[in-house]
């Protein structure tokens, strides 16, 4: 059984979500004076076509000034496509073509080299960096630079998380992978989406990080887009042109599929007896270290180590249970399966303790996730009042002074934030708006 890990992130809420409205706000940021909260480029634009005019200077339709960045999002329960167009090279483009790390030795900014060579890498290696970001929260940028030298927009995102020699863009990203199938995609594969006809309309790529469920409809994207660097559940192939983004493997990663092929890459199943009672080498090092990284430090008082020790036991269990996995499934000694998702970045985190999530058998025992739609004021559903009941009956109904009810309510959100604060959650994660995964562990883990 393969499962794959569930994330969920929010945005502040807006009037409406449709591209109409967005492009409107973004029109009206523009129009306001500086003072007033308008976007100090887009004044600078406009002077800058005052002078031009004035000089007899004629601007062709075809010359387009690039919009500034919104600051408008998505609303709570609305996950749509990123502001990241990404613009293809050539002058007066944001983004620019290829070019060198920024600060990197040699000139800053200077064209890259045109090669497709390709450093080796391994899947765990491209996820924990792309990790990395997201947990830096590194804002979206198309002419700025990370302090690791890759430019902050998502093709500089991709090139640093394959570790690639310079700051790449959507039109050169695929010199450096093979084209592949959606059923060949693994942890590390991007889906990459040029338009060639117009690189600045919906150009974008995101990082692959595994299925989100059983139909291979959803996925776990890792991309960087406005505001910045974000790893949630995704439609396959993306929120819009779904149907043109094409699945690319680096052409660097270490043994193309996962396990790896060979004993360079350090993925390979060592075997059943390389772990248990009475092992000491090397493997159960590197096991032990995987499930730290996985959520698993609480298990070691000391260590990881090579003798093996029932803190191995306990966190390899705990993290074979948060994949669903039961009986002899999830005994606590890793086989084939266990060690290729510890080793490839797949598959669910151990979680915290006292949530509860990916206890034997829990998994996919809640009942099913309504959608995001339904958790706004304004709407009523019997789903609001099921996820009510459930808050009351988990102890995380102090807010409600009378029901719950079927009608959304403040009291509802209150609840809903209190419990995924419960679960360590914060910041967007905590909003008070159920996604797929609050409604997971509200309901499967108190079984």
């Amino acid at each position: 059984m393969e499962g794959a890990p569930v994330f969920e992130e929010f945005d502040p809420e807006s009037d409406c979500d449709c591209p109409g409205c967005i492009h409107r706000r973004r029109a009206m940021t523009h129009a306001l004076p500086v003072r007033l909260g308008g976007h100090p480029a887009a004044h600078g634009a406009r002077r800058a076509l005052v002078v031009a005019a004035a000089a007899g200077t004629v601007l062709g339709g075809g010359h387009v000034l690039p919009a500034a960045a919104s600051g408008t999002a998505a609303a709570p329960g609305f996950q749509g496509a990123p502001a990241d167009e990404d613009p293809g090279p050539g002058p007066g483009s944001p983004q620019g073509g290829t070019s060198a790390l920024h600060g990197a030795p040699g000139t800053p900014g200077a064209p890259g080299p045109a090669t497709s060579a390709a450093p080796s890498t391994t899947r765990a290696q491209i996820i924990a960096r792309a990790k990395k970001w997201v947990a830096a929260k590194v804002p979206y940028s198309m002419d700025s630079y990370w302090s690791d030298g890759y430019r902050q927009d998502c093709s500089g995102f991709v090139s640093m998380a394959w570790n690639l020699g310079g700051n790449e863009w959507t039109g050169s990203l695929s010199s450096y992978g093979v084209r592949i199938t959606k059923a060949q995609l693994q942890s590390g594969d991007i889906l990459l989406f040029h338009n060639p006809a117009n690189p600045e309309k919906g150009s974008h790529v995101t990082i692959f990080g595994g299925w989100a469920n059983a139909a291979h409809t959803q996925y776990i994207a890792y991309e960087q887009t406005r505001p910045h660097s974000r790893v949630q559940t995704t439609p396959y192939a993306y929120w819009s042109n779904a149907s043109r983004y094409l699945a690319y493997r680096y052409k660097g990663v270490a043994g193309g599929t996962a396990g790896g092929s060979g004993p360079s890459t350090g993925t390979r199943y060592p075997g059943a007896g390389s772990f248990g009672p009475g092992a000491d080498n090397k493997y159960v090092t590197q096991l032990g270290k995987a499930l730290v990284g996985r959520g698993g430090a609480r298990f070691y008082t000391s260590g990881p180590g090579p003798r093996w020790s029932d803190a191995d036991r306990r966190a390899t269990q705990a993290f074979q249970r948060a994949q669903g996995w039961t009986g002899k499934d999830a005994d606590g000694l890793p086989g084939p399966a266990t060690w290729s998702y510890l080793m490839t970045g797949k598959g669910r985190d151990i979680p915290r303790a006292g949530t509860g999530a990916g206890a034997g058998g829990a998994q996919g025992k809640a009942p099913a996730y309504p959608g995001r739609g339904v958790f706004r004021p304004g709407r009523s559903s019997p789903s609001v009042e099921k996820l009510g009941r459930q808050l009351v009956k988990r102890g995380f109904g102090k807010h409600y002074a009378q029901g719950p009810g079927p009608s959304w309510s403040e009291s509802d959100r209150r609840n809903v934030e209190a419990f995924q604060r419960s679960q360590g959650w914060r910041g967007a994660a905590a909003d008070g708006y159920p996604g797929p995964e609050t409604w997971r562990r509200l309901f499967a883990s108190a079984r």
